[in-house]
C-alpha cells in the first residue's frame, strides 16, 4: 500500500512526532528547522565577513552595554563562553569579572544531547578540546550558575534565540530547578523578525547587542544569593 492509500483512523503520530518531550506537527517542525538551518547559515557567515577592527569595535560596546545590566543583579557565579566562529569575545569581561571576586564558569559538554556542566574558568587555567574542539577548563567541580551568558547567532523580537543547533542551552536552562538569569549575547546584525519559536524554546530574559539591551516586557528581578 502506497502512502497515498493511507486509510482513515492511522494513529496520529503518523502525522506528529515527540521532540524534546513535546508533541509537534511533522510538517511544522520539517519547515522550521529548514528556516532555521537557512538563517543560521545566512547569520554565522555575514558574521564572518566582519573585518577584524569592526568586530573589536562592536564587541567593546556590546560590553559596554553588558556592564550595567549585569551590575543590577546580585551574583557570585556566572557562565560564558569560548568564541567561535566569529562571536563576541567576552574574555576581557571575564578576566574583569573574576579579577572582582565572580566566579566565572564556562560550558561543557560532556555527553551529547544533555545537559552542559559548568567548570570553572580563570586566566591562565588549563585548557583541552572539549567536544568540536572548544576549549574548556580541564579540571574543576562543576557549579550552578545564577547569570548564563549565551551566545546568539539569531535572535527574534521577542527575545527567543537561535543559536547553533544543538539545543544544549534550551535543555540546560530547564533542567534548573530554579533557572538562571539568561542574557542572549551577540551582534546586532543578529536580530530577524522571528525564529518561529518551538514548545520547548527558551526565551532570553534580556539579548544585548552593540547597539542594545533588549529585555522582554517584564523587569529582571535581581538574581538573589543565599
Amino acid at each position: 500500500m502506497s502512502e497515498e492509500e493511507d486509510l482513515p483512523g492511522d494513529p496520529v503520530c503518523y502525522a506528529h512526532k515527540l521532540v524534546g518531550g513535546h508533541v509537534v506537527d511533522g510538517q511544522t517542525w520539517k519547515d522550521v528547522s529548514r528556516f532555521r538551518r537557512s538563517e543560521r547559515m545566512r547569520l554565522v557567515e555575514k558574521r564572518r565577513r566582519m573585518d577584524d577592527a569592526e568586530r573589536t569595535q562592536k564587541t567593546a560596546a556590546l560590553i559596554a552595554n553588558l556592564r550595567p545590566l549585569l551590575n543590577e543583579q546580585a551574583f557570585r557565579t556566572i557562565s560564558a563562553y569560548w568564541p567561535i566562529r566569529g562571536e563576541p569575545d567576552l574574555r576581557p569581561l571575564m578576566a574583569d569579572l573574576h579579577q572582582a571576586g565572580c566566579t566565572v564558569l564556562l560550558p561543557v559538554v560532556t555527553e551529547k544531547n544533555a545537559p552542559l556542566v559548568f567548570r570553572p574558568w580563570q586566566p591562565g587555567c588549563e585548557l583541552i578540546r572539549g567536544i568540536w574542539n572548544i576549549p574548556v577548563p580541564a579540571c574543576g567541580e562543576p557549579q550552578r550558575p545564577e547569570v548564563v551568558l549565551v551566545p546568539l547567532v539569531g535572535a527574534d523580537a521577542e527575545n527567543f534565540r537561535l543559536g547553533n543547533g544543538g539545543g544544549y542551552y534550551d535543555r540546560t536552562l530547564v533542567s534548573f530547578s530554579q533557572k538562571p538569569l539568561a542574557v542572549g549575547v551577540g551582534f546586532a546584525l543578529c536580530r530577524i523578525p522571528t525564529i518561529f519559536p518551538m514548545p520547548w524554546d527558551v526565551r532570553m530574559d534580556a539579548v544585548v547587542t552593540e547597539e542594545e539591551t533588549g529585555r522582554r516586557s517584564c523587569e529582571i528581578d535581581p538574581v538573589i544569593t543565599a
